[in-house]
């Protein structure tokens, strides 16, 4: 992005509701962004040029009649391949649905159409979402726009990309066991997965109706926070979607917060660069807070298991009638883990949603009795070559994979908020992500000790400031 263009969601919107920039500008200039870097990133499935500057236009004619205008009106954003708009086409990275229109919008869809937001495109993700690397068969894979050659992780790679590339200001994506977070991790941005229940899901793709979350990838805690907050709130579509307040505006006081680091599972089998991270984070905040204090989770051990089990059984039951009718058309890695899903007795899947209830009630008890929020890696290494985790691609791909998501998993099986932000940088210049996680509802309270992190490091020598490349 251009020095001259708003750096924030709410300075774009600014900009636009004041006549410095009018939306038809601002969106001509996205969408110049959005060409010059599909050749390097392939965060895109369509861009959409006809339909975002009729909208850019009738945004312009908005402002200058008067019409009240919602806090990003105007503003040009774009989102994964897996939200519903009326009449248009959501193909959720897949052969299978490449030409499904759908009949209504999505709940998060209108809710941002409402606040004035404008969409020039369709991202890239892994196909039906089922896929931490970001890999598509059929789309190509988005491209990391700090190191082309690791991977932008998934299943919201291009939405990662999108933002880490600086083509759009946010995004959103969606969550089963770190699809939100792994993706922001590697490209060096911020995503929330909220609260399960906090965001309804209506005309979303479904993976697994018992994890699923949607939220934000962005390039600030105040952006990807302001994005939640007008995606969220109860609708009747979704009986899934619980009637609790929006989340509250964030707030400066952390003083009273007692901070846990993650000790037990989520310290095995650190990098060097990842653990020093997570030192610097305990140095960083003891002058800030209450507490520091190492805390340990409960047995995590059989947890991966269990959530993958649940995810991939529903996973299953979703594209049961499509895999017996067209399994040629799934990509090689979700025929794979659809044949095996569908080998799962269901006494088995009943039984790990049954450990979920007690294993939730376990770890708030355990943890949260403990501290206010707990800190933990968000990857335990850094981002992974690409060629390491390509299909067939080593013996190792498959323990690369499984520990990818072995910190991010717990947290959706328990459907607990988390934020993830990036606050180091490795030798390399690659992004170093944490996880800041809160009881269930408290998004406020996570994002307001991610938004003092990002200012401190910011404003001090703790960690350099990321490069942010260019689209182009």
């Amino acid at each position: 992005m251009s020095p001259s263009e708003p750096g924030t969601l709410r300075e774009a919107a600014a900009a636009i509701a004041s006549g410095r920039i009018s939306s038809l500008e601002m969106t001509t200039e996205a969408l110049a962004r959005a060409d010059r870097s599909q050749p390097h990133l392939n965060a895109f499935i369509a861009i959409e040029r006809d339909a975002a500057l009729q909208a850019a236009k009738a945004a312009d004619e908005a402002v200058a009649r008067g019409i009240p205008l919602g806090p990003l009106h105007g503003v040009p954003l774009a989102h994964k391949d897996m939200f519903d708009r009326a009449a248009k086409v959501t193909g959720c990275g897949s052969r299978i649905r490449a030409d499904h229109v759908a009949a209504e919008t999505s709940t998060v869809m209108a809710r941002l159409e409402r606040a004035g937001a404008l969409q020039i495109g369709r991202l890239n993700m892994s196909e039906f979402a089922m896929g931490p690397t970001g890999h598509n068969a059929h789309h190509g894979r988005a491209i990391n726009p700090i190191d082309p050659a690791r991977i932008t992780a998934g299943s919201s790679s291009g939405s990662g990309a999108a933002v880490g590339g600086e083509v759009v200001l946010a995004a959103l994506g969606s969550d089963t066991g770190g699809s939100i977070r792994l993706p922001a991790a590697c490209c060096g941005v911020v995503g929330i997965k909220p609260t399960q229940g906090r965001v309804s899901r209506h005309g979303a793709m479904p993976l697994s109706f018992s994890q699923d979350c949607i939220g934000p990838l962005a390039r600030t805690v105040e952006d990807a926070y302001l994005l939640l907050q007008l995606i969220s709130g109860a609708d009747g579509r979704d009986p899934t979607c619980r009637d609790i307040a929006v989340p509250a505006a964030l707030t400066p006081e952390i003083g009273s917060l007692r901070v846990g680091l993650g000790g037990g599972v989520f310290t095995e089998a650190l990098s060097g660069e990842v653990a020093s991270a997570m030192d610097d984070m305990a140095r960083l905040l003891r002058p800030a807070c209450r507490s520091v204090e190492t805390v340990l989770p409960p047995d995590l051990s059989d947890l991966a298991e269990l959530a993958n089990v649940v995810a991939i059984s529903e996973a299953a039951a979703v594209h049961f009638d499509a895999f017996r009718s067209r399994p040629e058309d799934f990509g090689p890695q979700v025929r794979m883990r659809l044949s095996q899903a569908i080998a799962i007795p269901s006494p088995l899947y009943l039984r790990a949603l049954q450990i979920r209830v007690v294993m939730l009630e376990e770890f708030l008890a355990t943890v949260f009795s403990a501290c206010d929020v707990l800190i933990v890696p968000t990857m335990p290494f850094l981002p992974p070559l690409s060629s390491e985790v390509d299909v067939g691609a080593s013996a190792s791909m498959n323990r690369i994979v499984s520990a990818m998501t072995a910190l991010t998993r717990p947290f959706s099986f328990l459907g607990l908020p988390v934020v993830t932000l990036p606050v180091a940088r490795s030798r390399e210049g690659l992004p170093v992500g944490l996880q800041i996680v809160a009881p269930p509802w408290q998004e406020q309270r996570a994002a307001s000790l991610a938004r003092h992190i990002e200012q401190a490091l910011a404003l001090g020598s703790f960690a350099a400031t990321f490069p942010r490349p260019t689209a182009a």
